[in-house]
């Protein structure tokens, strides 16, 4: 084969001479492992200019033993001389399904076409990538028997998977030895995965829970912890975390709804995620901590794979710890098989923010009533100063409170006015609007930067 011309790329290495045999090794073992396979080439230099070697069939044998003794693990390439505009040169193709791949004991990775020595966390990733099947904690036996079950979780999980429990077997026991089949926990040499602990079992998991007095964990108002099987701590955090911040109301038709200051869907998906990506090998808990001006939901283990904070927060990605688990939530449809959980709570909850702290992963979500909440002393103050204009003036019971909340408060935003006032954001815009064409309320500013002031002229001051 006769080239004219050669380009380096991710795939494709450029050396001068063999005296850059070193780096061409390098090079190999980065390529190996971003891409999987490329050409090595010698005698061409980095502009793709032909240079040309000397080769013999020793010259050959050499370049063979030196990639066996220094890149591992092991490879075997093709080498081969090739004609580039009319010069000899040494063509190696390489390719490579075990990464990571090492040159001279170290690990290096392709970026463009330049060979780049991998961080020690990169490395860790790229072995547990590998193992990762193995290592998996979900689908391992454990130490579990058939009789430490609860027959009736079985049936009840069975059941809601739309699986005919009378149709697994004569016998009770039979019918709970097919239901583990059917579901992957039971292997073929009758030993039960670590999956089926945590649903079947009666109290495998332990949660977490508490409520702090400020935004730190200075005070601690209330501490519970909760002892159950995976699904019953899920709905746990939930109660947990409804008791214990503000929920407003909203009137559809003849009907009060209730609103909580955070979305329950974008709660519940975070709630889910944590007891489903944790890290079951970590021996600590998932925690709820509440705080005055937050929920967090924190799960031990990091980020899984290759994903990131910015990758989360794009949506629409998938990255499983335990697969297993994730196809028995997916059986009762408490996730979906596309991922879009992460979709699912920034739809319900945009503010929400990810964060790693050590081998925590923490998910927390603002509570808008921190941002209203005002000191009872200013409350008293603001109330004793307007009550008596407000009650001068022909206002509803609502537009009063809204002026109230507005005087203390102006910075309010129409959301924040709808969770205190237990209306919809719609309701509030036709109070807020009435008013301004009364002439009683103004808007000075944007949506965010803005804030509310009371015509207080025209109010009848005492």
């Amino acid at each position: 084969m006769v080239l004219a011309f050669l380009q380096e790329s991710e795939t494709i290495e450029l050396k001068k001479s063999l005296s850059e045999l070193k780096e061409g090794l390098v090079s190999i073992a980065a390529i190996l492992n971003k891409q999987g396979a490329g050409e090595l080439w010698f005698g061409v230099a980095p502009n793709g200019q032909a240079t040309g070697l000397t080769v013999s069939d020793k010259t050959l044998r050499d370049l063979s033993q030196s990639i066996g003794a220094h890149i591992e693990p092991r490879i075997y390439p093709q080498i081969d001389t090739q004609i580039v505009a009319g010069k000899t040169c040494i063509r190696i193709r390489f390719d490579g399904q075990d990464p990571p791949y090492f040159a001279h004991g170290r690990a290096y990775v392709r970026v463009a076409d330049e060979d780049r020595q991998l961080s020690v966390k990169a490395l860790e990733k790229y072995i547990l990538g590998k193992h990762r099947d193995a290592m998996r904690w979900d689908n391992q036996p454990g130490q579990l028997t058939l009789s430490e079950l609860s027959s009736a979780k079985v049936k009840a999980f069975a059941q809601r998977a739309r699986v005919s429990w009378s149709a697994l077997g004569a016998s009770t026991s039979a019918r709970v030895q097919q239901a583990l089949t059917k579901l992957e926990l039971l292997q073929s040499d009758g030993r039960l995965c670590n999956t089926a602990r945590l649903f079947f079992t009666h109290e495998p998991v332990e949660l977490r829970c508490a409520v702090f007095g400020t935004t730190d964990t200075a005070t601690i108002i209330d501490r519970h912890d909760f002892k159950g099987d995976i699904l019953t701590l899920i709905e746990e955090a939930q109660k947990y975390i409804l008791k214990n911040i503000h929920i407003g109301m909203r009137i559809e038709g003849l009907l009060r709804v209730d609103v909580p200051e955070i979305s329950t869907e974008a709660l519940r998906e975070a709630i889910i995620n944590a007891f489903c990506h944790r890290d079951w090998r970590d021996p600590d808990y998932v925690q709820v901590a509440i705080f005055k001006n937050r929920v967090e939901i924190r799960n031990p283990g990091t980020l899984y794979g290759n994903l990131t904070i910015e990758d989360l927060h794009r949506g629409n990605v998938s990255q499983r710890r335990n697969p297993l688990i994730a196809e028995l939530f997916r059986r009762i449809e408490m996730v979906e098989a596309w991922g879009r959980g992460m979709t699912l709570i920034h739809e319900n909850a945009p503010d929400v923010a990810f964060r790693e702290i050590g081998n925590l992963f923490i998910a927390s979500f603002a509570r808008p009533s921190f941002e209203a909440l005002i000191d009872q002393e200013t409350v008293d103050k603001t109330v004793d100063k307007t009550v008596d204009m407000v009650a001068t003036n022909k206002f509803t019971q609502r537009e009063a409170w809204l002026l109230q909340m507005v005087v203390a408060n102006p910075r309010l935003s129409q959301k924040q006015l709808a969770d205190l006032l237990g209306l919809s954001e719609r309701g509030v815009r036709y109070l807020t609007d009435k008013l301004q064409k009364q002439g009683v309320l103004q808007r000075q500013g944007g949506k965010k930067m803005g804030q509310w002031i009371v015509a207080i002229p025209l109010l009848k001051n005492p």
